[in-house]
């Protein structure tokens, strides 16, 4: 049942309105002031507003300026309505420019009034639905948290989404999660219902990404057997997603160059140009602008490709959504496993805090997918962490005693060893508790997943993934 709160110093005129919207089926509140209205605001989170442009104490227009915005939370925002007298028409003018979903102009039509009310609930329920699509979106990104900078990044990203054209850089270190906010980004645009398609562009031979993008005809290249559709027509309406742009080669770059300029390709072995309409997200954990300094990277592509530029931040500058990010993902894997979730003793989130996460929110998924396979159910300590995370001294404020480092360069050179090493020892301590199992039931595939309290099917999963015959 919507809410509706009246904010008018006419008694009169509030009780007929409350009467009237009551026999509708809404919930109805009056306010008498413009102090009384916000505080009733805030207490009731009501879903649109009655305004009055005249009230004791201050200006209708003064109140519209207070409510809630609802910039990245729709379902914080109420739709306002204003109401004027004769004579008021340019301020409630005003007052739809600044926010208002309409106005009506006293006396009124109750007919009027109630298709008015019906109209701004419904954009405000549309409004709402796309919200909760943005923040699942952003969930499924693993961009769980409250810290600032998360925060600030989601807002970000419920800023740009909006838009369907512009073309944004992602920039951040390996594992921060960028694939995954461009994901976020064009579920949230206006392309929502057109195409996802991703590639990365440094997974390819050089040979390849041409006819990859772009496409080939029937014999263009050796092994080209029929026509073949490239991902910038397969992404026609929707978003293109180009991962590790940084790493294109410059004959490449020029090519793309003219697509992003004029919106037409050619596929290899075709002369004539066609047409893609195609947004396009790109991302680096590169400084593209020292890499087209040093002649590595197109500088006139980078200037097209960073329209918007949107940093998504290490785990480390993140230290206080490390324990929601942690049981979040204990949640999401128990479930995929079928057992108990993990849980996390204070020790061992204090560890996890205290730690660099060199391989970022990557590395911090595959520890607790590991642990949750090692580990079903358990309360999780110091123990049964890896050593480079069990060593970490603990801090009170892990986020502030890591230094900040810009987030497009790629991260330090030890990291791939250290976050190796923690891969390692894992793999090693859940093949040993496999083939333990395994030794103790005389190789009997199902009796040792039962023994570990798994399924057969995560069981024999997990072998083949060890390689383990």
């Amino acid at each position: 049942m919507p809410t509706i709160l009246i904010i008018d110093d006419e008694a009169s005129l509030v009780s007929s309105l409350t009467f009237a919207l009551e026999a509708e089926g809404y919930k109805v509140h009056g306010a008498g002031t413009g102090a009384e209205g916000l505080a009733a605001v805030a207490a009731l989170h009501p879903d649109l507003v009655l305004l009055d442009l005249r009230l004791p104490d201050r200006s209708g227009l003064e109140v519209l300026e207070a409510l809630p915005r609802g910039e990245n939370d729709n379902s914080s925002a109420p739709q306002v309505i204003m109401i004027s007298a004769h004579g008021d028409t340019r301020a409630a003018v005003k007052a739809v420019k600044m926010g208002a979903a309409d106005y009506l102009t006293k006396p009124f039509d109750l007919d009027e009034l109630l298709a008015i009310i019906e109209s701004a609930l419904e954009r405000r329920r549309m409004a709402c639905e796309i919200d909760f699509h943005r923040r699942a979106a952003l969930r499924d990104s693993g961009l769980v948290g409250q810290s600032p900078a998360l925060l600030e990044l989601a807002a970000t990203i419920g800023r740009v989404a909006r838009s369907g054209t512009a073309r944004i850089l992602i920039l951040g270190e390996s594992g921060t999660g960028k694939a995954l906010v461009a994901k976020a980004i064009h579920t949230g645009s206006p392309r929502a219902a057109g195409p996802f398609i991703e590639i990365n562009c440094a997974s390819l031979p050089e040979q390849l990404i041409e006819a990859e993008l772009f496409g080939a005809e029937k014999g263009a290249y050796t092994g080209a057997h029929a026509r073949r559709a490239g991902l910038v027509a397969l992404a026609d309406k929707g978003t293109l997603f180009l991962d590790e742009i940084g790493e294109l080669p410059l004959p490449l770059q020029a090519k793309l160059l003219h697509f992003l300029e004029n919106g037409q390709y050619r596929a290899i072995g075709s002369s004539a140009s066609q047409t893609a309409d195609v947004r396009v997200v790109a991302a680096t954990n590169r400084d593209l602008a020292k890499e087209a300094a040093a002649g590595r990277f197109r500088e006139d592509l980078y200037y097209r490709l960073n329209v918007i530029s949107l940093a998504v931040p290490p785990l480390r500058e993140r230290g206080d959504d490390i324990g929601e990010l942690a049981d979040h993902f204990a949640r999401r894997y128990a479930h995929e496993e079928g057992v108990a979730p993990i849980r996390l003793g204070a020790v061992a989130r204090g560890l996890l805090a205290a730690y660099r996460w060199p391989g970022n929110v990557r590395e911090l998924k595959n520890l607790i997918e590991r642990l949750t396979i090692l580990f079903p159910g358990r309360e999780i300590g110091a123990a049964e962490l890896p050593p480079e995370i069990a060593k970490v001294p603990q801090t009170a404020s892990p986020a502030a005693a890591a230094p900040a480092v810009p987030a497009a360069p790629a991260a330090p050179a030890a990291a791939p060893r250290e976050a190796a090493s923690i891969s390692d020892a894992l793999a090693d301590a859940e093949r040993d508790m496999l083939l333990a199992a395994l030794r103790e039931h005389a190789g009997h595939k199902g009796k040792a997943a039962d023994s570990l309290g798994i399924s057969r099917h995560a069981f024999k999963r997990r072998l083949q993934r060890l390689g383990i015959q």
